[in-house]
């Protein structure tokens, strides 16, 4: 207004008046409504803005750690049939403590004295592998012999050759003598006998006397060439003998080596032989300690795969669940194929086992009741059946203490593997796109030792 009078105007005093100004003010509950909308407005922009921890969900069951403490299948090494039960399902046993009682169902093994008879077997085998090692002995020492006299019986052969041999040059040298003897007698002859018949120098009688001479001189020729030829052939007989005897002492070594080699044979053969008589009596001692079924350790009896008494079981076939006693437990999660690459051993993660009520917001852990803590202590490498990885948690010492004592093998669990903290409205903005969980820098399984506990990083 342009306020042209001096007079002023009371706006008060009209708004009493002029009862449609009243109708529109504001009534006092809108505006209080008002202010609280804005004040829980705020709240929730302020909410927004608070740290949320990202977690990856995952279900799985309760099982155990190591191997050995996991359920274990009892089974019958040979074939049989049931004699006796000596458990019942749901007791405790030992290690050791038998568990059934099984009877033989094969013919081959029917025989109560059947380990007797295989040990009268092996006496009998070794007794008769023993005697012939001593025929072994016995050869070698007749071998022995035979070398002996076959080295003394050459040794005179080689003698006897020698003395022929000098006896042979011996006769020869006396047989050129002579020849030489006759041929001056025959020079000497010739001589008289051109005296005796030409000239008449000589008488008949001197003649007559150096004819003898020559007679005489030849004849000694003769038995000296007689007597080379028997040396001679004394000489051919003594190479016979030595040559003779060679092949003789030789034939009866070979003979002896023959029988010697023919006897280590039967002995090689018969020490086959008690090998297995001792493998199959062994065998047999063993498989009649497979007749008692016996708890592989301590534990608890879970079911009895076979019933009654007299039954047939084949080998190898199961015949009762033993669970251990007191098993490192352990949870098993399965997490989808995406989410591995955040996860790294000895990281965090919140469990709900069912039976126990619990109350988890994943996002804030520390209001979380009912819940236990854990850590990653396995990530399989390769993927299970159904596109996921195992996890395998163990309890945080850390964190909650200990699981519960009543968990059992096989209990339903589920999990959230604890991250990074982010905002709240990033998270909602995450889910809302799809998109992962914030990775900040990559796992390092080299990081984290045998306990789960992360090591510090070398500086460079």
């Amino acid at each position: 207004m342009l306020e042209i009078s001096n007079e002023k105007i009371d706006y008060k005093e009209i708004n009493e008046k002029v009862h449609s100004l009243k109708t529109l003010t504001p009534p006092r509950n809108a505006r209080r409504l008002a202010y609280i909308l804005i004040l829980l407005l705020l709240i929730l922009i302020g909410i927004l803005f608070l740290p949320w921890q990202q977690n990856i969900s995952a279900t799985g069951k309760v099982t155990a750690l190591r191997p050995s403490d996991r359920p274990q299948v009892v089974q019958s090494t040979i074939a049989g049939r049931i004699k006796e039960w000596r458990i019942q399902e749901g007791q405790s046993v030992t290690k050791g403590d038998t568990l059934a009682i099984i009877s033989e169902v094969k013919s081959d093994y029917f025989d109560p004295q059947l380990l007797k008879r295989l040990e009268e077997q092996v006496t009998a085998k070794r007794e008769g592998m023993e005697a012939n090692q001593g025929k072994v002995r016995a050869l070698d020492q007749q071998i022995s012999a035979l070398q002996d006299a076959q080295k003394f019986s050459l040794e005179k052969a080689r003698n006897k050759y020698e003395q022929a041999r000098l006896k042979v040059i011996s006769d020869s040298a006396n047989l050129q003598a002579e020849q030489v003897q006759y041929g001056i007698a025959k020079s000497q002859f010739g001589r008289y006998d051109s005296l005796y018949r030409n000239d008449g120098l000589i008488s008949k009688t001197d003649w007559e006397k150096r004819q003898l001479k020559l007679q005489n001189t030849y004849a000694k020729v003769v038995a000296l060439q007689n007597k080379l030829l028997i040396s001679k052939n004394k000489l051919i007989n003594a190479r016979i003998e030595f040559n003779s005897l060679i092949a003789d002492y030789t034939g009866k070594i070979f003979k002896s080596q023959s029988e010697k080699n023919s006897t280590q044979a039967y002995v090689a053969n018969s020490r086959g032989e008690l090998s297995k008589l001792r493998n199959k009596y062994a065998n047999i001692e063993i498989r009649n300690q497979q007749y008692y079924v016996l708890a592989p350790q301590n534990g608890f009896v879970v079911k009895a795969l076979k019933s009654g008494v007299g039954e047939m079981i084949k080998s190898n076939e199961a015949i009762a669940t033993v669970m251990p006693a007191n098993p490192s437990i352990a949870v098993e999660l399965m997490v989808p194929a995406r989410d591995v690459p955040l996860i790294e051993k000895g990281r965090h993660v919140r469990l709900e086992f069912d039976g126990w009520p619990a109350l988890q917001v994943s996002g804030w852990p520390s209001v979380s009741v009912g819940t236990f803590g854990g850590q990653v202590k396995v990530i399989d490498y390769i993927i299970s059946k159904g596109g996921k990885y195992r996890l395998l948690v163990v309890p945080d010492p850390e964190q909650d203490g200990n699981w519960p004592k009543q968990l059992r093998a096989g209990s339903g669990v589920y999990g959230w593997v604890m991250l990074k903290d982010v905002p709240i409205w990033y998270e909602f903005w995450r889910k809302l796109n799809g998109f992962p969980p914030s990775l900040y820098e990559e796992p390092n399984d080299d990081l984290q030792d045998k306990g789960g506990k992360k090591k510090k990083k070398a500086k460079n």
